[in-house]
């Protein structure tokens, strides 16, 4: 749903009523991107405000509806690698601790979502965040080359060999007795 670009051109002019809407309107991509990404409700917490602090401060430059979506699709992946580099001794969280997942999942084994998501944040930042904008934003791979600014078969091999990864270690965890 698009949030219209009066809203936008009226935000721009200062209305705060019109900022207002646009955080409301994107809050949920923002904050699902950095959820899936750092696995802590607060770290996405922090990183959404900051988000959306920077689009505040940019705001003249966005020239339309779609180039904000994509602006905060860009921006929010890159302030969720920078929080990781600046998070260096993450705490390790066990299963149950874990949070349940932010958007209904659509399989019926959660056990094994949970699993899926756990190995997921053992990935390198690059290909966690590819798997996320792909997998969770359902983001086309041509968007995701431009989100990151990396070459289209960059993209494409980074998620081959993660989605390889993923299937090589579900695979022998079900070949382990019960």
């Amino acid at each position: 749903m698009d949030l219209g670009e009066e809203i936008l051109t009226k935000a721009v002019g200062g209305d705060q009523a019109a900022f207002a809407a646009i955080v409301r309107h994107h809050k949920s991509m923002v904050y699902s991107i950095a959820y899936h990404f750092l696995h802590e409700s607060w770290q996405a917490e922090e990183v959404a405000q900051d988000v959306f602090l920077q689009l505040f401060q940019n705001l003249k430059k966005i020239v339309s509806s779609a180039h904000l979506t994509f602006w905060l699709r860009r921006v929010t992946s890159h302030r969720c690698i920078d929080w990781n580099r600046r998070q260096s001794l993450r705490p390790r969280v066990s299963l149950e601790e874990l949070p349940e997942p932010v958007a209904p999942e659509e399989r019926n084994d959660p056990l094994m979502i949970r699993r899926l998501w756990q190995l997921v944040s053992n990935l390198p930042e690059r290909s966690r965040l590819i798997i996320t904008l792909r997998y969770q934003e359902g983001l086309q791979l041509a968007e995701i080359a431009e989100i990151l600014d990396i070459p289209l078969n960059t993209v494409k091999s980074h998620l081959q060999r993660s989605l390889a990864k993923l299937q090589e270690q579900l695979t022998s965890m079900e070949k382990l007795p019960v």
